[in-house]
């Protein structure tokens, strides 16, 4: 396999190798970064120092097929380190540029719904749906049990349909309580 040898490549200080795994992940990179940081910047430098930091350590892969994991784990590491930091930090300003596109309109509904996922149940969507890692593999990725991560994309879909109004697979119908 390809990634295989590019990883043993980049393993053995190869740079263009490195860059080619890289390229291939940036897309789920940006993903999982998205799904716990809600601002581009923000995860632009999240995603930059965890390049950095895989570069650093890829000696250290034991098992070239957990990469996609292992990087996934380092991505969300410098998400969670930059929420930490940002904590420690009084804006004086916010300011929120959005720029329309072309997207439907169900797009902006799931996305601004996702936003109102706490950041456990939103990584853990994610993880499961956009970038197709099993239970077993979230559960190692988070250093949680996968009942957690069961009960969380239990808890998460919930959430999601209450806050798209999904009712029987209908949209739209909002019924009392």
């Amino acid at each position: 396999m390809i990634e295989e040898q590019d990883i043993w490549l980049a393993q053995k200080g190869d740079k263009a190798a490195f860059t080619r795994l890289i390229k291939e992940h940036q897309h789920s990179m940006y993903r999982v970064a998205k799904g716990i940081l809600k601002n581009d910047a923000d995860c632009a430098d999240a995603i930059q120092e965890a390049i950095i930091k895989s570069y650093l350590a890829i000696h250290q892969l034991r098992d070239s097929q957990v990469f996609k994991a292992w990087i996934t784990r380092i991505v969300i590491n410098q998400c969670y380190d930059l929420l930490k930091k940002q904590r420690k930090i009084i804006l004086m300003e916010a300011v929120e540029i959005e720029e329309k596109m072309d997207v439907p309109k169900d797009y902006y509904e799931l996305s601004e719904a996702m936003d109102q996922l706490n950041k456990e149940h939103r990584i853990v969507v994610t993880l499961f749906y956009y970038e197709q890692f099993s239970v077993e593999e979230i559960a190692e990725i988070l250093d949680v049990k996968e009942g957690t991560v069961k009960s969380r994309l239990n808890r998460a879909r919930q959430k999601l349909a209450e806050l798209l109004q999904l009712d029987d697979g209908k949209r739209g119908e909002h019924h009392g309580l």
